[in-house]
């Protein structure tokens, strides 16, 4: 059986969904009244409310409530979790040793208790970042500049690391900061401090933000340190089918 659901099942049944879910290494999911203790680098405790307690396969341990993207309190991958009955309550650990630390939720009554035993070995694939954009200039610089040459990339300064280093086609220098998004004030101070770092250079230096779009103060800003902004959108193609983009999950009925 790869799925198993029951309605409002008590303390004893949950419990038995609990183990059989763990021993057969499933996805475990509880809608229940819960309380939740944590005992660790820090203590928190969290009284009686309705939540979502997830056990997944790696041995993640986590609380949700209602709101919120983040889980309440958790415990992360290699967690050893286990169910046990307690003078009619039924407590769900989940602990480590390094370091130790301990979630323990305590299940006063279950609203839904089901496990899951999927198959799923594949990997996110990630498109429309900053790397990706960096990828996209190394491959055609045309789309910086006519004649720009890149040269580097994540060069390092004492202010952090330069997404591209290179030269346009007059042999001036040229420092580039990509951002996948909006690009807003922070960008720009970001790129000044880069070119900071060439103040004793003895030839001109550009600063290049490469980014969709800025706001309308990064916009003032760039003018005002003299630095320029090049329009570029991420791209969104994964790696081994170029033809699909966001546009195919958009049109999806």
């Amino acid at each position: 059986m790869k799925f198993l659901s029951e309605k409002n099942p008590d303390i004893k049944r949950t419990y038995e969904i609990i183990n059989e879910g763990i021993s057969k290494r499933a996805v475990i999911v509880i809608m229940a009244c819960c309380s939740v203790l944590y005992e660790g680098r820090a203590r928190s405790r969290l009284a009686d409310g309705d939540r979502m307690v997830m056990i997944k396969t790696d041995g993640s341990f986590l609380v949700h409530q209602d709101r919120n993207l983040e889980p309440v309190n958790w415990q992360p991958p290699k967690s050893q979790c286990k169910a046990s009955l307690k003078e009619g309550l039924l407590h769900i650990e989940g602990a480590r040793r390094n370091p130790p630390e301990r979630l323990e939720v305590e299940i006063h009554s279950t609203y839904m208790a089901s496990y899951f035993i999927g198959e799923d070995s594949k990997d996110l694939e990630l498109a429309g970042y900053e790397a990706d954009m960096v990828d996209m200039a190394f491959e055609s610089p045309e789309l910086i500049e006519k004649g720009f040459r890149p040269t580097s990339r994540e060069y390092s300064t004492e202010n952090g690391f330069i997404d591209i280093l290179g030269k346009d086609q007059d042999g001036n220098l040229m420092v580039l900061e990509f951002k996948s998004r909006r690009a807003g004030i922070n960008a720009v101070k970001q790129l000044k401090r880069y070119l900071d770092c060439f103040a004793d250079h003895k030839q001109f230096v550009r600063g290049l933000l490469v980014a969709p779009s800025v706001t309308d103060d990064a916009s003032d800003l760039l003018k005002e340190y003299k630095l320029e902004f090049k329009e570029l959108e991420p791209p969104m193609e994964f790696d081994g089918d170029k033809n699909l983009t966001l546009d195919f999950f958009n049109n999806i009925e």
